[in-house]
């Protein structure tokens, strides 16, 4: 088992999964889809307990889907937010360490009014990073179709919290971002508690293997090794074959 090294697995694929997971000890980061969500107490509290007696840790990967903690609509909000909160309970059965959330903010919705999202946001988070706290699990917010760091940026600095930080996704930066991995880092470094690794050629949303696309891994790692807070990281790899190839070389960097 590699401590800060999880794995992408559907959750509408843990049960056939988990042997699989805990013969390799593999550490699930679980993707919800909003019917995920549907699922009972009992069966989510079931597989939280096979994983830990098997001492694999969980991450959890929270619905995005027409999602939008930042958006202006109240109502659309008022979805976000039960979806959220109903993540975060199934995540306390997980006893999962911490939950990744889109941000949900794309430029071309707020014509040029970024302070819109960022003001909705700051009015959206603050509960969850209460609840978050009790469970003691950290949430993180993933970039995705930002092609800057500086929405993510204003939100978690004003925000200011342990519970709430930036899981920098590299296959969506190599898709969407403009600034280089030093500007990204130099603004959310403080803030980058998680990883999201996997590569595309710049065309679509891949999901590859590490090398398999034309992202900056080496740029990347070069960048991590000098952090002084050491983030955790998922592979989010689709193709089952190629994340267990990927699993050895990358699982060292991630050992303490």
């Amino acid at each position: 088992m590699t401590d800060r090294l999880y794995v992408h697995v559907p959750c509408a694929l843990l049960e056939q999964l988990l042997p699989l997971l805990i013969e390799q000890q593999l550490q699930p980061e679980i993707a919800f889809k909003w019917f995920d969500l549907d699922r009972s107490p009992a069966e989510v509290s079931h597989w939280g307990r096979q994983l830990a007696d098997a001492g694999l840790a969980v991450s959890v990967h929270a619905p995005f889907m027409d999602l939008n903690p930042g958006a202006i609509d109240p109502l659309i909000r008022d979805v976000t937010r039960r979806r959220f909160d109903r993540t975060l309970q199934l995540a306390g059965l997980l006893n999962a360490r911490l939950i990744v959330f889109h941000p949900g903010f794309f430029r071309w919705h707020y014509g040029g009014r970024d302070e819109l999202w960022i003001e909705a946001s700051l009015r959206f988070w603050p509960d969850f990073i209460a609840q978050a706290a009790t469970q003691n699990c950290r949430l993180m917010l993933e970039n995705i179709f930002e092609e800057h760091p500086d929405t993510l940026q204003s939100l978690l600095d004003e925000i200011d919290s342990p519970w709430l930080g930036h899981c920098f996704d590299i296959g969506h930066w190599h898709l969407f971002g403009q600034g280089t991995l030093v500007e990204w880092f130099d603004a959310l470094g403080r803030h980058t508690c998680h990883l999201h690794l996997h590569d595309n050629h710049g065309d679509r949303d891949a999901h590859l293997a590490a090398g398999e696309g034309s992202a900056d891994f080496a740029g990347l790692f070069k960048i991590i090794d000098r952090l002084t807070l050491k983030p955790s990281a998922t592979l989010e790899i689709h193709d089952q074959q190629a994340l267990l190839q990927s699993f050895p070389a990358i699982a060292p960097r991630f050992r303490d």
